[in-house]
């Protein structure tokens, strides 16, 4: 069984910036494709980002060149760095994991971008 616990999201002007935080209750990220998601008001989930335990990363056109995923072993954490947010961004951000074949989800943590 794995848990997540996020944090850092919240309200920004266009162009502000976030960081999301991820932290598993296990050491996985050395196993396991992380990923974080996003759901909007009205729209389906859909995959923001992704990174390999190898460190290779994937983005969604949308975001490529203003988001970074990383992660940090030593701390079992996955973070999400948001720059040059803007009010499309807006949504509930997931951090997830598939093992086998059960999908893992965080709680979820707002972000509204609005000035």
């Amino acid at each position: 069984q794995v848990q997540f616990v996020e944090s850092g999201g919240g309200l920004v002007q266009p162009g502000g910036s976030l960081r999301l935080s991820c932290a598993a209750s296990g050491s996985i990220f050395r196993f396991y494709v992380m990923g974080w998601y996003r759901q909007a008001p009205g729209k389906e989930r859909e995959l923001v980002a992704a990174i390999t335990p190898g460190g290779n990363t994937n983005y969604v056109d949308v975001v490529k060149g203003r988001f970074t995923i990383s992660t940090d072993n030593a701390k079992n954490t996955v973070y999400l760095q948001m720059n040059s947010l803007k009010p499309e961004d807006t949504a509930v951000y997931f951090c997830n994991v598939k093992i086998g074949a059960t999908m893992y989800w965080g709680q979820g943590t707002q972000v509204t971008v609005s000035s």
